[in-house]
């Protein structure tokens, strides 16, 4: 058991969890942004071109049963709340994808290799030295 806890300590410890559970958090409160733009922004002008249609009222009403006497509440399939969900998601989606991008960007930049500076023209003095040098070698 103590082993456990201290494999659990070095995992919950380590940079990758704390960042993945930082990303958790931003990513839901992201998430709860961007379902707000779409429900409040975005699907009201679309339902207005379309005729007037709030999304998250398209439904199919199924019908009502009677069990033991008593009428039960229609059940209902709400594929106006799918449709808003759908383009949550591809708006979410496609913002992850552009952050993404632009971090490996940023990371390839920084990865580049830098060309190596060419050795500089030797100085007059050292090409002086040099044929000197080699006339001794001679």
């Amino acid at each position: 058991m103590g082993k456990f806890i201290q494999e659990f300590k070095e995992f919950a410890v380590k940079g990758n969890a704390i960042d993945m559970a930082v990303g958790v958090i931003i990513g839901g409160a992201f998430g709860k942004i961007v379902t707000s733009i779409v429900n409040d922004i975005i699907m009201p002008p679309i339902g207005w071109v379309i005729g007037g249609v709030n999304f998250s009222d398209l439904k199919v009403t199924l019908p009502a049963e009677k069990i033991a006497g008593v009428e039960m509440a229609s059940a209902t399939i709400n594929y106006g709340s799918f449709i808003q969900t759908i383009i949550d998601f591809t708006i979410i989606a496609l913002c992850v994808f552009l952050l993404v991008k632009g971090i490996n960007n940023i990371k390839k930049r920084k990865e580049a290799p830098v060309a190596p500076a060419p050795e500089p023209e030797p100085s007059a003095e050292e090409k002086l030295l040099t044929e000197i040098r080699d006339l001794l070698k001679k």
